[in-house]
């Protein structure tokens, strides 16, 4: 890699919905590029969830050193403006041992924080944030998301049920504004962050389908059952952000006898896909440099050759 500047090349981003191989392909880039990889995802950078939260095994990441995986405590809050702003320290340490920053995962909202900024978000109101607290408890959080549907029907699309956090907090900007995060990213004057290489890994959704059901399969196999029941005897008094992953609830019922494995798997299974075409409508609007769709590749070789070769924009 002599000749480079490292400051001076883009960091890589490499996204897409779960279960498409991010991870893997993240890694095999880095051995090829000396990278190292920083995690974007809302739920990987919590500590005792590696299972549930789909963070890649010590033994993927022998030789690669990985950044925000495993790296906070499971009762930290972390906003997507936070996250970025830990991102951006990480990729300076990086390039500082001139390796290539590969930023890799799935949250749509960490990434547009990432490379267009958020609106000022910094409005509270504690009065309409405690009144839709009660709410959600009494009602539900499908009643709140029919709500916001009604008020911002884009985006509850990317919103997920059990993401109350982001969901309070859309609707608490609504009645605060008038007008509901969509308006307000609309409003914005975004300017792109151009220090970014930015992949996005697609796949068919019947493949994708596939994916995700022995991706539930293989979790529930290495321990994610035990995994939850190790932090329910921790009897933590609130719920933490990281406790909203998907799947968690579940295998929480499935211990106390709500439902049985069968009911857990499909449960899961379900939720996922939704959570993966959520994914997809978000990235499906964002902009790349490059495109992958993954179904068609031979080998993760292929796709590696492919990214090399337009990153250093190798003819």
């Amino acid at each position: 890699m002599r000749g480079f500047n490292f400051f001076n090349l883009k960091s890589i981003i490499i996204v897409g919905p779960t279960a498409v191989g991010k991870t893997n392909l993240s890694i095999l880039l880095a051995k090829e590029i000396s990278g190292e990889i920083i995690g974007l995802d809302s739920r990987q950078i919590f500590d005792f969830m590696p299972i549930g939260t789909g963070q890649p095994s010590k033994e993927e990441m022998i030789g690669i050193k990985h950044h925000l995986i495993g790296s906070h405590k499971l009762t930290r809050k972390i906003s997507a403006g936070k996250y970025s702003k830990l991102i951006f320290k990480c990729i300076e340490k990086i390039k500082k041992k001139n390796k290539i920053p590969i930023i890799c995962g799935g949250s749509g909202l960490y990434f547009r924080a990432l490379v267009k900024g958020l609106f000022d978000g910094s409005i509270t109101n504690y009065n309409i944030r405690k009144k839709l607290i009660k709410r959600l408890e009494l009602e539900g959080p499908k009643v709140l998301l029919d709500e916001l549907k009604s008020v911002d029907l884009n985006y509850s699309k990317i919103v997920h049920k059990n993401n109350v956090k982001r969901l309070l907090r859309a609707l608490e900007i609504y009645y605060i504004t008038g007008k509901g995060p969509s308006e307000h990213f609309k409003m914005q004057k975004i300017k792109t962050n151009d220090n970014f290489f930015k992949i996005y890994l697609k796949m068919d959704i019947d493949s994708l389908r596939i994916k995700i059901k022995n991706r539930i399969l293989s979790m529930i196999k290495n321990g994610w059952i035990e995994e939850v029941n190790q932090i329910a005897s921790m009897d933590y008094k609130n719920p933490t952000q990281a406790m909203e992953s998907i799947g968690f609830n579940d295998v929480n019922d499935f211990l106390n006898k709500k439902i049985n494995l069968n009911e857990l798997i499909e449960q899961i299974n379900v939720n996922t896909r939704q959570y993966a075409k959520k994914q997809i409508k978000w990235f499906d609007r964002e902009k790349f440099d490059l495109v992958i769709d993954v179904t068609q590749l031979n080998n993760s070789s292929t796709a590696i050759k492919k990214i090399i070769n337009n990153f250093y924009n190798i003819k």
